[in-house]
């Protein structure tokens, strides 16, 4: 059975306000060579899928700077680390970047977006009734376009490469496995 690497120590090595960038000194339990390890350490995120009483499920669009390319997404965004409740985040996130509230919401999943490198969780919402209620309410950096589409198009869109972000993909699984455990609640 596998053991976990034992923690020798850690420093900040960068500090942009948003992440840190951690340098992890670390033993094997196997082998005890050290090695380091960089790590992100950054805000949790939520992610949303919002669905309207007509099954349209809400999206954004976005330019991303990593890929350079629009990136057709659900809303999202981080958990304030001074208030660090996720459903809160979410629901801000919902009405700040397409202006709508829901009547319901559930706790659909969570995942580490990604544990080699990423210390957060993303923690992931359906949202059902959701009406719009405001103007959107962007950051200075923020961009975006609000789309809706039907629910049953969403995985033919993904099949077809037109959402590639991986948390959105896993989103509608856990909204598939949420269907399949809570049949006619969607």
């Amino acid at each position: 059975m596998i053991e976990p690497w034992k923690i020798l120590g850690e420093k900040v090595d960068y500090d942009c306000g948003y992440f840190k960038v951690l340098v992890r000194q670390s033993a094997s339990p196997v082998t005890k060579v050290e090695h380091p390890f960089y790590i992100l350490a950054t805000h949790s995120w939520v992610n949303i899928v919002a669905l309207t009483p007509e099954r349209k499920v809400l999206f954004v669009n976005q330019y991303r700077h990593g890929t350079k390319e629009f990136s057709l997404e659900i809303p999202g965004g981080a958990v304030d680390q001074k208030d660090p409740k996720p459903l809160e985040a979410a629901k801000r996130e919902l009405l700040e970047e397409t202006g709508h509230e829901a009547a319901e919401w559930h706790l659909i999943g969570a995942s580490h977006p990604n544990p080699a490198i990423l210390d957060n969780t993303c923690f992931l919402y359906l949202a059902l009734g959701a009406r719009k209620v405001a103007d959107l309410k962007l950051d200075e950096a923020e961009e975006l376009e609000v789309l809706e589409f039907n629910l049953e198009e969403v995985g033919p869109m993904i099949r077809a490469g037109k959402i590639r972000h991986a948390l959105v993909i896993a989103a509608f699984y856990y909204l598939d496995l949420f269907m399949k455990e809570n049949p006619g609640k969607v």
